[in-house]
């Protein structure tokens, strides 16, 4: 157990992390690296020197964590984030080749994605964002029954205005995304409140075969759109995601009772070292100290 305790230590020490955090990005860049033909050619031995490099250290990594749970070491796989780990290590190790070396290459580049798991701040957001996905289901169905009806709404009354945008009922589901996005969108409105005669269409007079000009109900049905789906849902479900991090947090909070502990004594072992110096440094005055 004293074995265990002192690898809980190492593995959970501030300085480890931090240079775990360096191989990742360091195992990030040289992937991009590997991405030039010429550099990767001309310094292929190097390359491939400090990729084996990379993968022991990562190997090293996963050992010591699995034995600082001893004498349960299958304790470890119980973390999500350390299964994703393990299984970039292994995967890497595959002597795979030939018709996988892409797989071989995309696990390399998954290896940069190892910065989540190390990052507590990013497995907030990253388990936040998984964990909001059954509450954001709901969202995307309301969005989709909205768009729905108002890609409807727009084809039967835009069509022969605005071909190009309104034409059938998928162009117009992807022009209202367009809009959804603010991209541009008062340009489809104006080509309805005005006609395409009279605005957008100077490129493509020939699809402008019947103008016609809605000032108010374009106005109305394009404004109301953006309002709903832009401003209103949106909001919903950046909601939901603010709420999913509020309950990510505290399972983080809870999910290492043992490291956390340990943390919390290191940072009294140290508190407590920093008294004793202090308290030698007033020993040594006192006793220099004039008659």
């Amino acid at each position: 157990m004293e074995i265990s305790d002192n690898l809980k230590k190492i593995v959970t020490h501030t300085q480890f992390e931090r240079f775990i955090i360096f191989v990742i990005i360091a195992a990030g860049i040289l992937v991009g690296v590997q991405t030039y033909p010429d550099i990767s050619a001309k310094h292929h031995n190097l390359i491939t020197i400090l990729e084996t490099l990379i993968i022991l250290i990562f190997v090293i990594e996963a050992i010591l964590k699995i034995a600082s749970e001893m004498p349960r070491p299958l304790q470890y796989f119980k973390n999500s984030w350390n299964v994703f780990d393990f299984i970039i290590v292994v995967g890497v190790l595959l002597p795979i080749g030939g018709s996988f070396l892409p797989v071989l290459r995309l696990l390399r580049v998954f290896r940069v994605f190892r910065l989540v798991t190390t990052m507590p701040k990013m497995r907030l957001i990253v388990g936040a964002l998984l964990k909001s996905i059954p509450s954001m289901m709901h969202i995307f169905m309301l969005l989709g029954i909205i768009f729905y009806i108002y890609a409807v709404m727009a084809t039967f009354t835009f069509s022969e205005n605005d071909p190009i945008h309104f034409e059938n009922l998928p162009t117009s589901m992807l022009t209202l995304f367009r809009m959804v996005t603010l991209e541009d969108w008062t340009d489809v409105m104006y080509i309805n409140m005005y006609g395409c005669d009279q605005y957008g269409y100077d490129g493509a007079r020939l699809e402008c075969t019947n103008p016609s000009a809605s000032p108010i109900g374009a106005a109305l049905f394009f404004s109301s759109f953006v309002v709903v789906c832009g401003l209103i849902v949106l909001n919903f479900a950046i909601g939901v995601v603010i709420n999913s991090m509020d309950e990510m947090k505290e399972e983080m909070e809870n999910e290492y009772p043992a490291y956390n502990k340990l943390a919390e004594k290191e940072k009294q072992e140290n508190i407590i070292e920093r008294l004793n110096k202090m308290d030698e440094k007033l020993d040594v005055l006192l006793d220099n100290r004039p008659p």
